[in-house]
């Protein structure tokens, strides 16, 4: 295989992959949906350091490690399944009040209210690296798309940047069609039933991975 070919392969298969709906397009379409264009970049460009840094683990060979190592795979599998299950039940649970526009949101916080801004470039991040199969992913799926007499590393790398590149064109676009219909989707009763529908997503994921059979 080629250097052109392999990297023109792993494009078209890379981009088939991003726009699966999954974690990381549920996460980013919800936060759009309910919470603003912001944040949702936020957690896409979170998502997307997380792909990276799998993917600079790949290359050094710490997901090698992982995945033929039970204790290891199983510590971030815990983690993450935590993580997620945590995360899942802040978002079921999140109280919905109605603003009617961007001033009296303005007033509320310039009046002193609690209004807490969750970081979500953090669990954007988080929420990515800590599911270890991402990283199985990538030691898996990166290797198929090297050339022979390739660096592998640096292949790798160049690789994971094309990836992380539709994702973040990806997620651009989610973000763009939900702001679309932000007036609907801020809606408490709507935005209380996107959430109901992400955090259970999100739960669910976390206990697939509680219960995953052990590598």
């Amino acid at each position: 295989m080629s250097t052109g070919h392999a990297i023109l392969t792993f494009t078209i298969a890379a981009a088939l992959l991003t726009i699966t709906p999954g974690l990381d397009t549920a996460l980013v379409l919800r936060t759009a949906a309910v919470e603003g264009r912001r944040r949702a970049v936020f957690a896409g460009v979170g998502i997307c350091c997380g792909l990276f840094t799998w993917a600079l683990a790949v290359s050094v060979g710490l997901a090698t490690l992982i995945s033929v190592s039970r204790l290891g795979y199983n510590v971030l599998r815990f983690a993450g399944a935590f993580y997620l299950i945590y995360l899942g039940a802040k978002i079921f649970f999140r109280r919905h009040v109605t603003v009617t526009n961007e001033s009296s949101l303005q007033l509320r916080r310039s009046n002193g209210s609690s209004i807490r801004t969750p970081n979500w470039l953090g669990r954007g991040f988080l929420t990515n690296i800590l599911n270890p199969k991402v990283g199985v992913f990538y030691m898996t799926f990166l290797p198929q798309f090297i050339p022979a007499g390739a660096h592998v590393a640096s292949f790798s790398l160049l690789l994971a940047s094309i990836h992380v590149t539709e994702g973040v064109v990806w997620f651009s676009i989610l973000i763009m069609a939900s702001g679309a219909l932000s007036s609907w989707l801020r809606r408490p009763q709507v935005a209380q039933s996107i959430d109901r529908f992400t955090g259970t997503v999100l739960i669910g994921f976390g206990i697939a991975l509680v219960f995953e059979q052990s590598r």
